[in-house]
């Protein structure tokens, strides 16, 4: 199951947040600290799955981001890595290009794509086109 995701950038900010079970404020911050100075300390030669405490952290660089996301023991890194590959791409469609400023400015469009993808810890949805869907419905009614 996947416990949270986080998008950060090279200087550890936390540029997007999303947990999947409930943790108070205050270990959050604690829990971002950890695993935002866990992933930016290794090498690009490392190992992109890291062991901590009661989850595991599968993370991947893109530019100056980083996408981290914790998983239980039983999760399966390989097809999580997977998805952070594909959650990239969809931002990449929809954003044409994907940037830092794209994710600040558009946290609501990046929260619905994640939400897509993603629920109560699971994943629900891989396919472009059907996460992308109520979002280009949404851009449409906009424009009226």
């Amino acid at each position: 199951m996947i416990k949270f995701v986080l998008m950060v950038n090279q200087q550890g900010q936390t540029r997007l947040s999303k947990y999947y079970e409930p943790v108070e404020l205050s270990r959050r911050v604690a829990l971002e600290a950890v695993a935002v100075r866990c992933c930016l300390s290794r090498s690009k030669h490392q190992c992109s799955f890291v062991e901590y405490k009661d989850f595991k952290l599968v993370y991947r660089q893109y530019a100056a981001l980083y996408v981290v996301v914790g998983i239980t023991h039983s999760e399966n890194e390989l097809s999580i890595y997977e998805l952070i590959q594909n959650f990239v791409e969809v931002l990449d469609k929809y954003f044409s290009r994907v940037s830092e400023l794209d994710i600040m400015f558009s946290l609501d469009s990046v929260h619905i794509i994640l939400d897509e993808m993603i629920q109560n810890g699971h994943i629900v949805e891989t396919n472009k086109s059907r996460i992308l869907a109520p979002l280009v419905a949404i851009d449409k009614i906009a424009d009226g």
